[in-house]
């Protein structure tokens, strides 16, 4: 019966498949969870819709400006008088000079980047929280098949302890510290069943189906952990980050802000023409004079606004541009550093407990209960032994948790949450507000 707990060290390194809730249905893998992600975020088809926005924005500000037709009169009389005058119409149009369309042009297509930048960090949100999300139910799963195990063995212990304290050959403190460690374990168990009912929960609201908190999973934490060196990590990150290329177009954006408010003070072309029906007699023929065209010709002169204010504030958001890219590859670059510390701590503690210390308190509890079969050791120190092994147990899985998580972060260019929402291309405000916080 007692002996039975040393299997649990197999239980915790071994394959092992996940338990999860009843259901006939198949197991899912981590790759069709990533599909549903993708098709069902809301924040995934709000990303998309932002760069068609942008590209809408980009038509609209290279169309010509719309021509003005109208009615002309002139020298209408009323009265007794000669009512006859001119009637006639008219077409004016607007024709902006030096190249302001095409920079207006240009400066919603660098939004149209920063909009395909979002949506890639968009999407390596939603792959990363999926990925996490899998991988800490695997881990709930294995750390419940554990203490499962564990509370049988110590509710078994409760049984034996009473039978010997019947009998006399147990003290009452052995009973009661029985008892007492059983019911521990069984509350911790309890803690962990209600944390994959969360996880699971995330899960679905990740994927955007329900039904997913109820499908077993396929899969197991054994995979290997990704092997990462610090230096690739950071340059693959400041090269590829759609966080620091949204910045970065956010950056051209503004520039080309800057060239079109100095081209604001082109002088545009002012063109009006039409014809007017003169119902005056000439003198000559003694008849209507009949249509007449007319041509009108302007341009604008910058003489009282000369736009020093909309350049000065282009100018300004170009320099608030620059220096925000550099704050972010700062940051990236920190936060980087901090989640491979994470990683590397976690990843050889795991190594650690797995290859040696779990080893030791396996050896060690079988010890103290082979002593207690020849009546050398008290049953306290047996029970000593069995908790260090389950704590043990439990620290080296929260190692392999953390590892993963950190590697799942840096492999996801520490893009953050998959259900935040994304930021509106153009607005260097929210898109500012990217990478701020720290990795959820």
């Amino acid at each position: 019966m007692r002996v039975a707990l040393f299997t649990a060290l197999v239980l915790i390194t071994g394959p092992a498949q996940a338990q999860t809730p009843a259901s006939a249905a198949p197991a899912m893998t981590l790759e069709q969870l990533e599909q549903l992600a993708l098709q069902n975020n809301p924040t995934s088809a709000a990303a998309a819709a932002g760069i068609d926005a942008a590209r809408g924005r980009t038509r609209q500000a290279g169309a010509f400006p719309n021509p003005v037709i109208g009615y002309s009169g002139e020298e209408i009389k009323t009265g007794d008088l000669d009512r006859r005058g001119e009637h006639g119409f008219f077409v004016e149009q607007t024709i902006p000079l030096g190249g302001k369309l095409r920079l207006s042009r240009n400066v919603f297509q660098k939004t149209i980047e920063q909009a395909e930048a979002v949506r890639d960090l968009q999407r390596l949100r939603i792959l990363s929280s999926v990925r996490r999300a899998y991988y800490s139910v695997l881990l709930t799963e294995r750390r419940i098949e554990v203490q499962e195990r564990l509370a049988a063995l110590a509710s078994e212990a409760v049984g034996v302890t009473a039978q010997l304290f019947n009998v006399g050959a147990a003290d009452r403190p052995d009973y009661l510290q029985i008892e007492i460690e059983s019911r521990r374990l069984q509350l911790q168990l309890n803690r962990s069943r209600n944390e994959r009912f969360s996880l699971r929960a995330q899960l679905a609201a990740l994927t955007g189906v329900r039904e997913v908190a109820d499908r077993p999973l396929a899969g197991s934490i054994d995979t290997a952990i990704p092997n990462l060196e610090r230096e690739q990590i950071i340059r693959t990150l400041l090269a590829e980050s759609p966080e620091l290329r949204a910045a970065r177009a956010d950056l051209e954006r503004t520039r080309a802000m800057t060239a079109r408010a100095r081209r604001e003070t082109t002088p545009d072309l002012f063109l009006r023409g039409g014809s007017a029906y003169n119902r005056e007699f000439g003198e000559d023929t003694g008849r209507s004079i009949g249509w007449e065209g007319t041509l009108e010709a302007g341009i604008t002169v910058p003489l009282f606004n000369r736009n020093a204010g909309g350049i000065a504030t282009a100018r300004a958001d170009e320099i608030g541009a620059q220096a925000e890219v550099t704050r972010l590859e700062l940051a990236l670059q920190s936060r980087a550093a901090t989640q491979f510390a994470a990683y590397l701590t976690a990843l050889r503690d795991a190594e650690a407990y797995r290859s040696e210390i779990l080893p030791r308190a396996e050896e060690a509890y079988r010890l103290y209960l082979s002593r207690y079969r020849e009546m050398a050791a008290a049953y306290p120190q047996v029970l000593v032994a069995q908790r260090t092994f389950f704590e043990m147990s439990t620290e080296y899985l929260q190692s392999l948790s953390e590892a993963w998580r950190a590697a799942l972060q840096l492999q996801g260019f520490l893009a953050g949450d998959g259900l935040d929402a994304p930021a509106a291309a153009g607005d260097s405000g929210e898109l500012r507000s990217i990478g701020r916080g720290g990795p959820r």
